[in-house]
This record gives structure tokens, sequence and C-alpha cells, in this order.
């Protein structure tokens, strides 16, 4: 089931393996240890808990937002994708940009372009045309690097909010294509995006009934997996929170499927500032 190279060169090393070695095989068998050494082999499975899953840094994502322009955050809830997504906004663009929440109700009109009625003449009604977010976004990044941070980006129809402007979304084409407006703004009626401009979406694969994202939208973003996070768990110092989060991290592991990682209760569950808080919020 596993081997271990025990290195004969450095028996301080070989005693390390074999010692790490025995530990894990006695708590796969479920083997009660001496007392002495239970702390020792669990700093040894908290080690190799910690390295289940990648952890995403907010440098990280900014650089495959510099390579791909278009970034999707995507895993469980309550493992800080939005705070990272505003984390990146702050530290990495200075506060420049927006943050929008996509659901239901999201149209066309609200995120690209469309007509609002001006209410500006009592004496007459009239439609006026309205730059959604994306134009919004666009002007504001002609002058310096901006970015939409998009929360829920799934719990929207992606492509009826898009709309033609879905062309506009290739990477390695930004700031060459161009697409027809419906209404022409400022004189204006085609569309490109601009070089400076940088989209980050939130997304929660948990929830099963939200619509997931076509082949079409999906292969024009960059997708980085977030997981539980076991450091910022242990960081609040409560022995139980850790435990539970353990606990219920092995289970998973060790039956689960792969897709069904996506159910795995995400860090923030497990953050409180106490015991008594601790089991009220679980």
């Amino acid at each position: 089931y596993c081997m271990a190279l025990v290195p004969m060169n450095n028996l301080g090393l070989a005693r390390t393996v074999v010692q790490a070695f025995f530990d894990l095989y006695s708590y796969e068998r479920g083997w009660e240890i001496l007392t002495a050494y239970k702390s020792e082999r669990e700093e040894l499975l908290g080690d190799l808990r910690q390295d289940l899953f990648p952890i995403v840094s907010s440098d990280l994502i900014y650089e495959m937002l510099k390579r791909r322009h278009f970034v999707i955050l995507q895993g469980p809830p309550g493992t800080g994708k939005t705070r990272l997504a505003e984390e990146v906004r702050k530290l990495h663009f200075g506060g420049k940009g927006m943050t929008i929440q996509f659901h239901p109700a999201v149209t066309y009109e609200d995120f690209v372009i469309g007509l609002s009625p001006d209410i500006s003449k009592e004496d007459s009604l009239r439609f006026g045309v309205q730059p959604g977010w994306l134009i919004q976004a666009c002007q504001s990044a002609e002058k310096e690097p901006f970015l939409i941070v998009i929360d829920e980006i799934n719990r929207a129809d992606l492509g009826k909010i898009l709309g033609e402007a879905i062309h506009l979304f290739e990477a390695d084409e930004v700031g060459k294509r161009t697409v027809e407006l419906n209404h022409p703004i400022e004189g204006y009626n085609k569309l490109s995006l601009p070089q400076n401009l940088f989209v980050l979406g939130t997304m929660n694969t948990a929830d099963r009934s939200i619509a997931s994202i076509d082949l079409a939208i999906r292969r024009r973003f960059s997708f980085i997996p977030m997981m539980p996070d076991r450091q910022v768990v242990a960081a609040t110092g409560l022995k139980l929170a850790v435990e539970l989060f353990d606990r219920i991290c092995d289970v998973f592991i060790e039956h689960a499927p792969s897709d069904a990682l996506d159910l795995l209760p995400g860090h923030s569950y497990f953050l409180a500032n106490n015991e008594d808080d601790l089991k009220k919020r679980l």
C-alpha cells in the first residue's frame, strides 16, 4: 500500500523514515500507541493532512490573471473564495475594480448594455442607453489595471448575460477582437476589451442545483480549485476544531469519490472564538 526508502547513509533520517512509516501504519490499523508518542504521531498526521490540498495564494491568482485575464476560483462553500478575490483586488490592483454578484435576475442589460427610462424630463418619457458593468469596467481599464470580481458567477445564465460579448473573452485575443453593440453609446457602436481589464469569478461547486457552466464559456476561463485549509483552522488554537476538521477530512479522503470532495465543508465552518461558539456553529 506504500513504500518508504530507508537512507542507510544517514542514521537520524533513517530513524525518522521508519518511525513515520509505523506511525502512519498504526493509525491506519486503528492501533493504540504509547501516550508518550501520541503527540508525535498527531504532528505527522497533521503535516500529511496539510498537504492533501494545494494552498492558493493571492500571488498565484494574480500570476494566473496576468497570463489568462479571466479566472474563476471554484470550490466548496466556506473556503474563502470571496475573501481571497477581494484580497487580490486590494493587494495587486490597489483597490481598483468593482465587485458584483450574479443571480438569476441579472441580465445582458445589467452586464453589457441596455436601454433604461430617462426621468430627467417630467413632460415626456424617453429611453437612454445605459452602459452595463462590463462597459464601465472597460472605460476604467483604459487608464490603469482594473479588476471585475464576479461573486457566484455560475448562479446566472452566462450565455444570456454575455451575449455577443462572449466573443471577446479569449485570453490570447484581448484587445484585438471587437463586437457590434446593440445600441451605440457615446458615439461608439463597437466594444473591445482593453489589456488592462481582468475578470475574477467565484464559483460554489457544492450546490448541485446551480447550473454548470457550459463548455463554450468554460474554456475561456482558467479554473483554480480552492479546498479547505487546515492551517487556518489550526491558527484558531482550538483543539476541538482541528480534531473535528481532521476527522471529517479523513472520512472524505478515505471513502468519497473525487467529485464528492465538492461537498467537503470549508474551513470557515470551524472558525470560532471558543469551544462553546464552535459547538453552536456546528
